[in-house]
């Protein structure tokens, strides 16, 4: 659906990342595996797990093309329950569109909460998410709160202060706007650093 280069957010990311000294991390909602693949190349040790039994399928067949089974591994896993790691033992979490998935915001405060708990602290959250002004926004049929179904597909699109209100036990670092695709799909990047 998206390519197989890496995503924008996941160039910048890597940026972070590396600034940061982090060398573990979690994907949540991987994909295909295009970041993840990508961060493993990089020498960031990856944990990328998905909800579509398939989706995994296709990350395997690449991590074994590739030759990267040492720096990336994957979990089938919906993240609507709780995560499969022990409290503060991750360095960073990075999701590319996953917070617009058919989440509410109850979902995605429970998901924030659990991003929490893993974290150690001063752990990195970093995650994009299609925002208010997204020429989609209001497009299709209205499901409830601010998400569209759009061509059998839900998206959750996000205010600045829907961004905020995620910050429970997180320091908002940055929150920039940056444009993806050829419609262009408008998002925001976001990274919080969990509270010490």
């Amino acid at each position: 659906m998206f390519g197989l280069e890496p995503s924008v957010s996941a160039i910048k990311a890597l940026k972070i990342f590396k600034e940061n000294k982090i060398n573990n991390i979690i994907e949540l909602g991987a994909g295909l595996g295009r970041d993840s693949i990508f961060f493993a190349k990089n020498n960031i040790k990856t944990k990328a797990l998905d909800y579509s039994d398939s989706g995994i399928k296709i990350i395997n067949n690449k991590i074994e093309k590739n030759n990267l089974s040492n720096v990336i591994s994957t979990k089938l896993f919906d993240v609507r329950k709780k995560l499969p790691f022990k409290d503060n033992s991750i360095e960073g979490c990075y999701s590319h569109m996953l917070y617009c998935m058919a989440l509410t915001t109850n979902d995605l405060k429970k998901l924030n909460n659990e991003i929490k708990r893993i974290l150690k602290p001063g752990g990195i959250n970093i995650y994009t998410v299609r925002h208010t002004n997204d020429g989609d926004f209001k497009n299709g049929i209205h499901v409830g709160e601010d998400l569209y179904e759009n061509d059998g597909f839900i998206v959750h699109y996000f205010s600045k202060e829907k961004v905020n209100s995620l910050l429970d036990g997180f320091n908002n670092i940055t929150l920039e706007e940056f444009e993806e695709g050829t419609f262009p799909r408008k998002l925001f990047f976001v990274i919080n650093e969990k509270k010490i």
